[in-house]
């Protein structure tokens, strides 16, 4: 039997007629010509398919990246009693982030997976929406949540969500009630145009570096709890304004602010928007998914962001709007018109908020991912050079985790709270310890530990 299937097997990969002499060789086996010729045909193409399979997972994993291992954070602080203070509240930053293991591993899959599914097992934290009636006519809203635990000290998290999020993302929900159940009051801004349910009511929408919007949140939280202690938290776009907010010297803020922690953000719109436009590790891809999902909110409310009276006073192509394939593009035809720049590197340039750095005069904890796919890692040079010269500044980088991902745990499925999360509410508490602890300044070593 082993002879016969070895002279099959050698003689079926020759050609087909060398089947039919094969099986006439052996008259005692039946055989159809049509199950011959499918036997021929399926033996012939196993190498070619067996070889396109290897490829296959080849290249699956090395996207998958799975070669990797988990690493602990790397971080750069010149200030050794505010990085003490980080390190005993948040022991997370000496423990390897895991990711999780089959797909944890590539920026990609993290960035696609938190862009489709944001977050696993998400609740859906209960608030009130506060609507606030601005100068310009505009109508700003934030979503408020109270503590579901009570705690002595009373701290309020002002959140800024990122492009075109609101505090119905899941990714925002999923952190409203795990900061919620660690006894934190927590007000999320609505970008305006982001929510469907609310209505523009004035010729703009959010923009990456006006804080006024965000501003007019901490305001009115101050107004309304004026013994509580705010602490920042964006995401983002939203840790770009919340940076800027925090570096302006003209901006509002109150007393009760008492710093703030950025996540994933790029610091440079210049030269950020330059890399966007590369196709290099699929940048330009996303960047067409930006662009979509910000002309999805022009157009959503066309009606009075594209109405007559806009066009006319803003010089607006409705037809270049629609047409516009980039964020500069799009920029170009409806934003910095909006917002009266003269051009686009102008806007780009005011909205960054690593030229605001210097002015920041609160703690300030920054974090980034070096496989984000967004986020070029030449970019993170300034906030890098920012920490190790300022007091009470900290930035960290993980090896792992894509734009706001940072899944953990698991071979396929991850758990329900990612590692951003459970270090995020040990960097808040961290936050309000140095705020409530004298600060000796003194300096440790301005590098990576």
């Amino acid at each position: 039997m082993f002879f016969i299937c070895s002279n099959l097997y050698e003689h079926l990969l020759q050609s087909q007629q060398n089947c039919a002499q094969l099986f006439a060789e052996f008259p005692y086996i039946a055989f159809d010509r049509h199950y011959l010729y499918i036997v021929y045909i399926v033996t012939t193409m196993s190498t070619a398919f067996l070889t396109a399979i290897a490829v296959i997972l080849c290249i699956l994993f090395r996207i998958l990246n799975v070669n990797s291992q988990p690493l602990k954070p790397s971080v750069w602080c010149l200030d050794q009693q505010f990085l003490d203070t980080l390190y005993k509240i948040a022991p997370v930053l000496k423990e390897p982030y895991v990711p999780t293991r089959l797909w944890g591993f590539s920026g990609h899959m993290q960035t696609v997976l938190h862009s489709i599914i944001g977050r696993v097992k998400c609740p859906w934290p209960l608030g009130e929406r506060v609507y606030l009636s601005l100068e310009d006519g505009s109508t700003l809203t934030y979503d408020l949540y109270q503590p579901i635990r009570e705690f002595e000290d009373d701290i309020t998290l002002a959140i800024c969500p990122g492009i075109g999020n609101s505090s119905e993302s899941v990714y925002i929900r999923t952190f409203v009630h795990y900061a919620q159940c660690h006894g934190y009051r927590c007000a999320v801004l609505n970008h305006i145009g982001a929510l469907g349910s609310v209505q523009v009511t004035a010729t703009r929408i959010f923009t990456y570096g006006h804080t006024e919007d965000f501003a007019d949140m901490i305001d009115n939280l101050h107004r309304k709890y004026p013994g509580t202690s705010i602490i920042t938290v964006g995401f983002s776009l939203g840790g770009n304004l919340i940076t800027k907010y925090l570096g302006e010297t003209q901006a509002r803020k109150p007393e009760s602010v008492i710093g703030g922690i950025s996540i994933c953000q790029g610091y440079n719109a210049v030269e950020g928007t330059k890399c966007l436009l590369n196709w290099q590790n699929f940048r330009r891809l996303y960047l067409y998914i930006m662009t979509e999902n910000m002309k999805s909110i022009i157009l959503k409310h066309r009606q009075v962001l594209l109405s007559d009276e806009s066009i006319q006073r803003h010089n607006l192509n409705e037809r270049e709007i629609i047409a516009a394939a980039t964020l500069p593009e799009l920029d170009e035809a409806y934003t910095r018109r909006v917002h009266n720049f003269s051009t686009t590197q102008e806007l780009y340039r005011w909205s960054s908020s690593e030229n605001y750095f210097d002015n920041i005069d609160k703690p300030i904890i920054f974090i980034n991912a070096k496989d984000d796919p967004l986020i070029p890692e030449f970019l993170l040079g300034a906030v890098k050079n920012f920490v190790v010269s300022h007091q009470q500044a900290c930035y960290i980088e993980v090896a792992h985790g894509g734009h706001l991902g940072f899944y953990e745990g698991g071979f396929i499925y991850p758990n329900p709270v990612t590692w951003l999360d459970r270090t995020l509410i040990a960097m808040i508490g961290a936050l309000f310890i140095v705020h409530t602890t004298p600060n000796k300044h003194k300096s440790g070593i301005p590098a990576q530990r």
